[in-house]
């Protein structure tokens, strides 16, 4: 005689638990050879400097050169001038930034002749001052 068939209504769930424990055992031999990273963060007392305001060279109309140090009133310089006080304010400040304000009507030309000589000096960090369009 042949015996009815019971259905089965549980999950044998051993299996499942084996492998758990071996990912267990797995994760904790392997977590403390892991290196964790090191931040080198800033301590409290370190003193930050704020970036030196950038020495601004002025070609106006006449093409002439005029030099803004800081919040000081421009100064008009000769060519070999301006390369003597660009060259010293970097040499004391290497971070010291340089921008070349040059007016609307100055052909370009000229804008590229003054970058073309701070390169040939040895200038270092000179951009373009450009101001934004009133909304």
């Amino acid at each position: 005689m042949r015996r009815p068939r019971k259905s089965i209504n549980q999950i044998n769930v051993v299996p499942y638990i084996d492998v758990m424990l071996v990912l267990l055992v797995i994760f904790m031999v392997t977590a403390p050879l892991i290196n964790p990273g090191v931040i080198d963060l800033p301590s409290v007392g370190t003193h930050l400097t704020a970036p030196a305001a950038p020495l601004e060279i002025q070609l106006r109309t006449d093409q002439s050169l005029w030099l803004r140090e800081g919040a000081a009133a421009p100064v008009r310089v000769s060519r070999d001038e301006l390369i003597a006080r660009v060259r010293d304010r970097q040499a004391k400040n290497p971070e010291q930034a340089v921008v070349i304000a040059a007016d609307r009507t100055v052909r370009y030309e000229e804008v590229v002749r003054v970058l073309d000589l701070l390169q040939q000096k040895g200038v270092r960090k000179v951009g373009l001052l450009l101001r934004p369009q009133p909304n």
